[in-house]
C-alpha cells in the first residue's frame, strides 16, 4: 500500500519546487521587459532578448544537466540549479545596465535549466508506477499555477509597490525552492535503474528522442507565436491603457485552462488527439489575433481565456504525443526533446518578433502572430495529424472486425 501513496512529503517537496522556480520564470519574464523600458532605458528591439537569452542558456545546460544527473546524482544537479537560480534572483537587486542585465539573464537560464531538467527526472522516481499518470497531472497543475500566480503578483507589484518589489519575492521565491530541494529524497535505486535503460544510447541519440521530433517541430511554430504573449503583452497593456485589465489577463487565461483540462482530456483519449488540437490551435489563432484589435479590457480578457483555452491545452497534448511515441525508458528524453524545441520556439520568437514590433508595431506583430498560429495547423497536419488519423481509423476497423 505504500508503494501506491502519491502524496508524499517526496512529491510535495518536488512539485513545489517546481512551482516556485516557474512562479519566477513567469513573473520575470513579463516583468522585466517593463523594468528595462522603466529603468534601464532599453530599445524595443533589445526587449526580446532579455527573454531570449534566458531560453537559450536553459536549452544549452538541460542536456548537460541530463547527463550530469548520471554522474554526480538528481538531487545533486537539483541543488546546484537552485542554489544558481537563487544567486540570480538576489543580484536582479544591483542592476543598472542592459549589458549586466543580459549578463545576469544568462546566469539564471543555466540555474532554470539545471533545476527544472532535474525535478523531471526526479518526479518520475518519486511517484509510483500504478499512479504514473494521475501523478503527472497533479505535477503540471503545479505549473499551471504558476503560469498564474507568477505573471499576476509580478504585474499586481509592479503597478503598485514597483520593481524591487518584485525582485524581493523572487528572492524569497528562490529561497523557498532551495529549502524544499533540501528535503526532497531521491529514491536512488530508481534514478540508476533509468540511468542503466537510458544509458546505451549514443551520440545526438543519448540526448534527443527521433521519434518525438515531428511534434516537437510543431511545437516550436506554437511557441514563436505565443513568444509574443509572454514577453510583450505587458508592454502592449501599458501602451494601450489596459495597466489594471493586465494583471488579471493570465488569471483569465488560467481559469480557462483549468476549467478545460478535465473535458479536453477526456476527448484527447475518447476521440483522439486531432479533435483536441486542431480547436486549440484555432482558440490560440484568434485570441492573438484579438489581441491585436483590442480597444477595451474587455476585449482584451477575452483575449486571454481564449489564448489560455489554446496554448494550455495544445501544450499538454503536444507533449502527451511525444511521449506517447517513445518506448517506456526513453520517455523523459523524449520529454526534454519537446522543450528543447518549445524553448527554442519561444526564444526564437522573443527576439524576432522584438525586432518585428519595432517596425511594425505590437498591433502589426500580433496580427503576424496569429498567422503563425495558423500555419501550425498545417504543419501539425503534414507532421502528425494525417498519420494519427489513419492509426485511428485503423484502430476502429480493427475493434469492428473483432
Amino acid at each position: 500500500m505504500q508503494k501506491s501513496k502519491l502524496w508524499t512529503k517526496d512529491f510535495l517537496a518536488v512539485s513545489l519546487t517546481s512551482f516556485f522556480v516557474f512562479v519566477i520564470f513567469y513573473m520575470l519574464t513579463v516583468t522585466l521587459p517593463l523594468f528595462a523600458t522603466d529603468e534601464l532605458h532599453a530599445s524595443k528591439q533589445s526587449l526580446g532578448l532579455i527573454v531570449t537569452i534566458f531560453l537559450v542558456s536553459g536549452i544549452v545546460f538541460r542536456p548537460l544537466a541530463g547527463k550530469w544527473m548520471t554522474t554526480l546524482g538528481q538531487k545533486k544537479v537539483l541543488l546546484i540549479g537552485v542554489f544558481i537560480f537563487l544567486i540570480g534572483s538576489i543580484l536582479y537587486m544591483n542592476i543598472h545596465s542592459l549589458s549586466a542585465l543580459l549578463l545576469l539573464r544568462v546566469l539564471h537560464g543555466i540555474g532554470f535549466g539545471m533545476s527544472t531538467t532535474a525535478t523531471g527526472a526526479i518526479v518520475a522516481n518519486v511517484i509510483p508506477e500504478q499512479r504514473k499518470g494521475e501523478g503527472m497531472g497533479y505535477y503540471a497543475t503545479f505549473m499551471n499555477l504558476a503560469m498564474v500566480v507568477g505573471p499576476f503578483v509580478g504585474l499586481t507589484l509592479t503597478n503598485t509597490l514597483g520593481h524591487t518589489a518584485v525582485f524581493t519575492v523572487a528572492v524569497v521565491s528562490s529561497v523557498l525552492a532551495v529549502l524544499c530541494s533540501l528535503v526532497l529524497r531521491v529514491p536512488e535505486v530508481q534514478a540508476s535503474s533509468a540511468t542503466n535503460e537510458i544509458q546505451p544510447a549514443k551520440g545526438l541519440a543519448a540526448f534527443f528522442e527521433y521519434r518525438s521530433l515531428p511534434i516537437s517541430v510543431a511545437g516550436l511554430v506554437v511557441a514563436f507565436s505565443y513568444a509574443s504573449v509572454i514577453s510583450f503583452v505587458s508592454i502592449y497593456a501599458k501602451e494601450m491603457g489596459f495597466t489594471q485589465a493586465s494583471s488579471f489577463f493570465f488569471v483569465v487565461y488560467a481559469v480557462c485552462l483549468l476549467a478545460s483540462r478535465p473535458f479536453t482530456g477526456k476527448w484527447f483519449d475518447q476521440y483522439g488527439e486531432n479533435s483536441v488540437v486542431y480547436p486549440s490551435i484555432l482558440s490560440l489563432a484568434i485570441g492573438i489575433f484579438l489581441l491585436s484589435q483590442a480597444t477595451t479590457s474587455w476585449v482584451f480578457l477575452l483575449a486571454g481565456a481564449l489564448i489560455g483555452l489554446g496554448f494550455g491545452t495544445i501544450t499538454s497534448s503536444f507533449q502527451s504525443i511525444a511521449v506517447k511515441k517513445a518506448s517506456p525508458h526513453r520517455r523523459g528524453v523524449a520529454t526534454a526533446t519537446f522543450f528543447v524545441f518549445f524553448d527554442s520556439g519561444m526564444g526564437l520568437g522573443s527576439f524576432l518578433l522584438g525586432i518585428f514590433s519595432t517596425a511594425a508595431g505590437y498591433k502589426g506583430m500580433y496580427v503576424f502572430c496569429s498567422i503563425v498560429a495558423l500555419l501550425a495547423i498545417a504543419v501539425y497536419l503534414v507532421l502528425h495529424g494525417r498519420k494519427s488519423q489513419k492509426q485511428r481509423i485503423i484502430s476502429q476497423n480493427e475493434s469492428l472486425g473483432k
